[in-house]
């Protein structure tokens, strides 16, 4: 089964933006590669069970679970060691990708405490987005009452498209809330 924002943009946003663009190729349309999801845990080290909590919660947000990422080089002022965990990621592409997306627009965001829009200087220069959240809770799929510690995430966002142009059209077509300079 496809997801419903895949279908939305195969027939609607698909063609949309092959016009409005002037793609002659399909494959130069703009579209979204893959979404990051990554969570840093400094102090994942030194508590072992926050890590695994933290593991558990990423795993219901995104379907998937998350690969714990390790520290590159050892720096003595964070009494951090080479191949120390330090945080935590998911990669989603295909349908969970979509999926992760539709709940993120329609039902993570409107539950973000004084929203006011994404903000629309995100974007790398290469036609990528990343934004992050301050705490896990406002995922719908994370029970507030068994939360003992809050934890915040950075999503990125990968597209194929060749400038943030491309990409603020796309992200928007897709359903991303991005502010409006009024």
């Amino acid at each position: 089964m496809a997801a419903r924002l895949r279908e939305k943009y195969k027939n609607e946003i698909a063609p949309a933006l092959a016009e409005r663009f002037k793609c002659t190729n399909d494959l130069a349309i703009p579209h979204l590669e893959k979404i990051v999801v990554s969570m840093g845990m400094g102090s994942a080290h030194e508590e072992k069970g926050k890590l695994e909590a933290a593991q558990k919660q990423l795993a219901l947000i995104t379907g998937q679970q998350p690969i714990i990422t390790k520290a590159k080089k050892s720096v003595s002022n964070f009494k951090l060691r080479e191949g120390m965990p330090v945080g935590l990621k998911v990669t989603l592409r295909g349908n969970r990708m979509y999926e992760f997306l539709d709940r993120l627009v329609s039902l993570t965001i409107p539950r973000v405490r004084d929203f006011r829009g994404l903000s629309p200087s995100s974007f790398d220069g290469r036609g990528n987005y990343n934004m992050g959240l301050i705490e896990q809770t406002v995922f719908p799929e994370i029970d507030p009452a068994t939360v003992t510690f809050t934890q915040g995430m950075n999503i990125a966002l990968q597209t194929t498209a060749a400038n943030d142009e491309e990409a603020r059209e796309l992200l928007g077509m897709l359903g991303m809330p991005f502010q409006t300079n009024e």
